[in-house]
C-alpha cells in the first residue's frame, strides 16, 4: 500500500483518486504531561476587540490546524485537545505576521505536544491542506469556503493532515487534555465539537485507511 512509512499513496481503483494513510494503534504512543500554558480569559467582547486591533496591526488572522489520527478497537480516532473540560480543539493555533503555514503548525504542535518548545526530538511531517473556513467579520460564523462578497476576511482557518509516525512521545501542557474521539463520534456533531472538528470525517471520504497492528 505505502512505499514509505506514515505516507499516502494513491489507491488502485477506476477513478485513481483515493488515498491510503497509514494509522498506528494508540498504545504506540506515549502520553505524558508538562507544565500548563497561560490562557487568555476574557469575554467574547474583548476578545473582539483583540481580534479588530491584531486586524489593524497585521491584517488577515491566519489560523493552522493538526488533523492527527490514531487506530483504536480497529476504527480510526481522532487527537483533539480538551480546555476546562468543555471545549474541543484541534492541536494548532495562530500564525505569526510573515510566518508560513508549514513553519507555524510546527511550531505549535512542538509547543503544545512536545516536551521542549525547540523542537529538537520531533519532525512534524505536516501533508496536505484539507480545508479552508473563512471569517468574514469577527463574530463567530465560519463559512468553508470564500464567500464571493466578502471582500476583506478577517480571519482563514487551514486543516492540514499530519501524519504521525509508528511510535511518538506526547508532552500535553497540565492545564490541557489530548483525548483520542472516534470519527463516527465526531461526524457532524456540530453540538459538542463545533462546524470544523464536526465536518473532519467527511474531509477523509477520499482516504482510505490502513490501520497497522503493533
Amino acid at each position: 500500500m505505502s512505499d514509505e512509512m506514515g505516507a499516502s499513496v494513491p489507491i488502485n481503483g477506476s477513478d485513481g483518486n483515493g488515498y491510503v494513510v497509514d494509522i498506528y494503534p494508540l498504545s504506540s504512543y506515549y502520553f505524558g504531561s508538562k507544565e500548563a500554558i497561560p490562557f487568555k480569559d476574557e469575554t467574547l467582547y474583548n476578545r473582539v476587540l483583540r481580534m479588530k486591533s491584531n486586524y489593524d496591526a497585521h491584517g488577515l488572522r491566519t489560523c493552522v490546524e493538526a488533523v492527527l489520527l490514531v487506530e483504536l478497537f480497529k476504527h480510526p480516532h481522532l487527537l483533539l485537545l480538551q480546555v476546562r473540560n468543555s471545549i474541543f480543539k484541534l492541536p494548532g493555533g495562530r500564525l505569526r505576521p510573515g510566518e508560513s503555514d508549514i513553519d507555524g503548525l510546527k511550531r505549535k504542535l512542538t509547543r503544545k505536544l512536545s516536551l521542549n518548545e525547540d523542537g529538537g526530538e520531533v519532525d512534524w511531517e505536516v501533508g496536505e491542506c484539507l480545508g479552508m473556513w473563512w471569517k468574514p467579520d469577527f463574530e463567530t460564523l465560519l463559512f468553508p469556503y470564500f464567500p464571493p462578497n466578502v471582500k476583506r476576511p478577517k480571519e482563514c482557518t487551514k486543516l492540514f493532515l499530519v501524519k504521525l509516525p509508528v511510535s511518538q512521545k506526547f508532552f500535553v501542557p497540565k492545564n490541557l487534555k489530548l483525548l483520542a474521539v472516534p470519527l463516527c463520534q465526531i461526524h457532524e456533531n456540530h453540538k459538542t465539537y463545533g462546524q470544523i472538528i464536526s465536518g473532519v470525517p467527511q474531509l477523509l471520504s477520499k482516504f482510505s485507511f490502513n490501520i497497522i497492528d503493533s
